[in-house]
């Protein structure tokens, strides 16, 4: 498999691989990718940035409400302009944190790299490839930052497109895009997996893609992913339904 790493991000040149329809129907497309948001599906995300908040308040909150406030002040300062997520992190922890009455620096920025993946997250990954899959992740993040967060996942992904690649913050689509330049594949041969219907399952679907969401919270359906599980103990076994 040829690889390359260019400023921190995994590529290759791959082709489609075509298997035999044992129904009589031909050759079809087989699910080669299986592409990841990182913040929120891999990695737990909410608790990461609950955990670094939480000291520093002097009000109880709980912490859901804590992970709702601030995934609302995220979404509002990505939508101000692109700057890098490093700042995202200090902007918007701050806000969060001037708003609960606490004059302080965001501690975001320096405790990304101790955010901890989901417990079943490494076994699935080593599963998916096991079973041939190739791992992407296409996260809202900066390039110094997922890399801190990858030995955390069990595995080195084959591809890697950041934000910071991007110039912009999902939902726009240009994580697909760079995608599919830099993987030569395209939703024919790939399935998107993330736990955000706003910054995920809605774009990816938008651009053809099957989706699997991540349901960790037991949400109220606002798109129509391919699937809905609850973590992702079972998502080996979903793609390899979906083929």
């Amino acid at each position: 498999m040829p690889m390359s790493s260019q400023n921190g991000v995994w590529s290759g040149e791959f082709a489609p691989t075509a298997v035999q329809d044992s129904g009589g129907g031909g050759n079809r497309l087989t699910i080669e990718w299986v592409t990841f948001d990182c913040y929120g599906t891999l990695i737990d995300w909410e608790r990461g940035i609950t955990d670094a908040l939480l000291p520093l308040l002097s009000k109880r909150i709980e912490r859901d409400e804590l992970a709702r406030r601030y995934i609302r002040v995220e979404a509002q300062v990505e939508a101000e302009a692109y700057r890098p997520y490093r700042d995202v992190l200090d902007e918007a922890g701050a806000r969060v944190l001037a708003s609960l009455g606490v004059d302080a620096p965001s501690p975001l920025p320096e405790s990304l790299p101790a955010w901890r993946p989901f417990a079943e997250v490494p076994a699935s990954l080593a599963e998916l490839r096991r079973r041939g899959r190739r791992i992407a992740i296409l996260s809202n993040v900066d390039r110094d930052l997922i890399a801190s967060s990858i030995p955390q996942l069990g595995l080195v992904p084959d591809l890697v497109v950041t934000a910071q690649d991007c110039g912009s913050y999902k939902p726009a689509s240009r994580h697909w895009r760079m995608f599919s330049e830099r993987s030569g594949a395209g939703p024919a041969v790939a399935v998107h997996v993330g736990a955000s219907q706003y910054h995920d399952m809605r774009p990816a679907a938008s651009l053809g893609y099957r989706t699997v969401f991540i349901d960790r919270h037991g949400e109220r359906l606002e798109t129509s992913p391919t699937r809905v599980i609850a973590d992702l103990s079972s998502l080996p076994d979903v793609i390899d339904a979906l083929e």
